[in-house]
């Protein structure tokens, strides 16, 4: 059951936020929801928007501008909280790439993370049905992307489950985590020491043998980032998806760095990639 907590007009349409008690995680979640007009006359396609490190679910409708460009196309934003919040795990907030906002978009196997750390399963199943039972959004039109952290949850989200997700892009993931100092920690920290194990969260290794995906992955990155050569590999997924067949556009941007302005420059281009799928 989901508990309203406010609500914005905006682009005709509204802006919300949710809470509910959520199996998955043992917790109470939270997570954004921008439904367009048309929301109120039927069912819309919808995406599911995954931020990145520290970030929150009121972080992608404050900063990104995306309202506007889903207003356009009759699409619905859904974006969740980016890890459990009040697991009271000792050491959760020590560190801003691991624990608290930090969820990584996997279900944690080693303890004490175990328990709470499931945003893997919270957000492929819990969410998406709780989205689908009581809000208007067509579940046979659903596409995801995201941020950092949550393009590499956006990607890995995708190949593994071509079934839910029909659409797909990211804004500067960590494409290869298995292969960078993020990565390696949050996969360490949740899943143990068995690089066997990372292979299923890592995007650049799961799109080798990965179901196509037909309108292509859209990849944005900036060459101003700060995070790009030790972080993010772009080139690493590039590679592997062009060779097993997968159509990607990785557009490469003099200038721009991390954040959020860069990510609402080219936030229309993804909304027109998604719907071109969509809205058929």
């Amino acid at each position: 059951m989901l508990e309203f907590v406010e609500e914005h007009r905006c682009f005709d349409g509204v802006q919300r936020i949710y809470k509910h008690e959520s199996k998955t995680i043992g917790l109470p979640m939270r997570f954004s929801v921008f439904l367009p007009r048309q929301a109120s006359n039927g069912k819309v396609p919808a995406l599911f928007y995954l931020a990145g490190l520290t970030c929150t679910e009121e972080t992608f409708p404050i900063k990104a501008g995306a309202q506007r460009y889903a207003a356009e196309h009759d699409i619905a934003l859904i974006a969740p909280d980016t890890s459990p919040r009040g697991a009271n795990i000792p050491g959760e907030k020590d560190a801003w790439d691991f624990g608290v906002g930090a969820g990584f978009y996997v279900d944690a196997t080693r303890e004490p993370w175990a328990k709470h750390y499931r945003m893997y399963s919270y957000v492929t199943q819990e969410l998406r049905s709780a989205v689908l039972a009581e809000l208007p959004v067509d579940g046979d039109k659903l596409g995801i992307f995201g941020h950092s952290m949550g393009g590499h949850g956006a990607l890995v989200l995708a190949l593994r489950n071509p079934d839910l997700y029909k659409s797909v892009s990211a804004f500067a993931p960590i494409a290869a985590p298995s292969q960078c100092p993020w990565g390696v920690k949050a996969f360490s920290g949740y899943l143990g020491e068995d690089r066997a194990a990372w292979v299923q969260y890592d995007a650049s290794e799961l799109v080798k043998n990965a179901a196509r995906f037909e309108g292509g992955i859209l990849i944005d990155q900036g060459l101003g980032d700060q995070f790009l050569k030790e972080q993010l590999h772009p080139d690493i997924f590039e590679r592997n998806a062009k060779a097993a067949g997968q159509g990607v556009n990785v557009r490469r941007h003099d200038g721009y760095d991390h954040g959020y302005f860069f990510i609402s420059t080219f936030m229309g281009e993804h909304i027109a990639h998604h719907a071109r799928v969509l809205c058929k």
